[in-house]
């Protein structure tokens, strides 16, 4: 996605690191980690558009108190990368929501399913039991390659 490409420009350095491994085992403590960081993360930003924060229809950026949903995703990353979660297991992917606007979540890659953290639902739940149609994510091995998630 262009805002991602944008968002290597000021952030090389995040952009260069390596995945570090693919998948997390989870541990009823990483588990806990998890939901943890996706209800601080939806509970203390704001939701406010691009648009609004930066004159802009999209600018993918860690949120100070406010974001998008793509910012959400990038707080959360961060902050699970910080907790030794492998950014190969933590992978920024986008789609569309239920009523067809474009959405970016996080999906956590796991020894027993991918999970979405999403800043819409307060639950982490199982990739297919969330109401997205999925497009493309980061490549687990590297996580400047995006994959097409379409059918055929």
């Amino acid at each position: 996605p262009f805002g991602y490409y944008e968002y290597c420009q000021r952030y090389a350095e995040r952009c260069s690191r390596p995945a570090d491994g693919g998948l997390v085992r989870l541990t009823r403590d990483r588990w806990a980690q998890i939901v943890d960081i996706n209800s601080l993360v939806n509970a203390t930003v704001a939701p406010k558009t691009d648009m609004e924060m930066f004159g802009r229809e999209e600018r993918w950026e860690y949120p100070v108190d406010a974001g998008d949903c793509e910012d959400y995703a990038l707080q959360k990353r961060k902050l699970l990368n910080e907790l030794g979660f492998p950014l190969g297991a933590l992978l920024m992917t986008v789609g569309r929501d239920a009523d067809g606007g474009g959405h970016a979540v996080l999906t956590v890659v796991t020894d027993v399913g991918d999970f979405i953290l999403d800043n819409m639902e307060e639950r982490v739940l199982l990739w297919r039991d969330a109401e997205l149609t999925y497009l493309k994510r980061q490549s687990g091995e590297n996580p400047n390659v995006w994959v097409s998630l379409i059918a055929g």
